[in-house]
């Protein structure tokens, strides 16, 4: 039997700013249901390497292929359709509309109904049915009619969550999701994570350490844009290059 490609495979990846190299000959192999945590300090090239898988930034060379398809010429909504999803370290939410009516809109994207211009979003009766149920799922239905605006930040962090689920992606791509959260709040985002379905890759960047580790199988430290240490949790924690990189000695 001919064994499953990688879910996101990254093959000698370079992005370059001038003479800045952002990210620097990473080669990464992420299983299909595998949950991998990449860390590295600030200014490491972990949201840059987030751009270049999602398509919103071309990389120098390199290549980048979803389930062992080649995906680097594609756009982002290219990428979108088969099956990547997103959540960003800056939440992007559209604040004046309803959160049900934010994730109508996430679902209308990978929708063929997004081609009747002439359907009113509030008469695409599927649509809600699938964005009630998300929000159920999160914990946020009884907020469904509320603005975004009005909500809460830890809980503006689980709309984008519910969100990219409602895409139901194969690929799941977390930049910070628990960044700027209380403990509680952290808590409930961890959770909603951990019960996401085996069927959902998922790659999470996150500076919590000891909240993000208990999610991930694998992990990838980022320094410089390279790929300092990588493997099991033990592994990567236990390594001195990691204590080298966040404690200095």
């Amino acid at each position: 039997m001919t064994a499953a490609p990688p879910a996101l495979e990254i093959i000698h990846l370079y992005k370059s700013f001038g003479g800045l190299a952002a990210t620097h000959d990473v080669c990464l192999s992420i299983a299909p249901g595998e949950r991998r945590l990449l860390i590295g300090p600030n200014g490491a090239g972990k949201t840059t390497l987030f751009n270049q898988i999602t398509g919103d930034l071309s990389p120098t060379s390199g290549k980048i292929c979803l389930f062992g398809r080649d995906v680097s010429g594609l756009r982002p909504h290219q990428r979108a359709h088969l099956g990547m999803s997103r959540t960003y370290q800056i939440i992007t939410l559209f604040h004046k509309n309803t959160i049900e009516h934010n994730v109508c809109l996430g679902l209308l994207g990978l929708s063929s109904m997004r081609w009747n211009v002439l359907r009113p979003l509030s008469q695409a009766t599927e649509l809600h049915v699938q964005a009630r149920a998300m929000l159920a799922r999160m914990g946020l239905d009884h907020l469904a009619e509320r603005r975004v605006s009005e909500l809460a930040y830890g809980e503006k962090r689980r709309v984008e969550i519910a969100l990219a689920l409602a895409q139901n992606p194969r690929l799941l791509l977390l930049d910070e999701p628990l960044a700027g959260l209380s403990g509680p709040e952290r808590r409930t985002v961890k959770d909603l994570i951990a019960g996401v379905s085996r069927d959902t890759t998922i790659v999470m960047i996150e500076h919590d350490m000891d909240t993000a580790l208990d999610l991930a199988d694998n992990v990838t430290l980022l320094h410089y844009g390279r790929v300092i240490v990588d493997g099991t949790r033990d592994v990567v924690i236990a390594d001195p290059r990691t204590r080298e990189v966040y404690l200095g000695h």
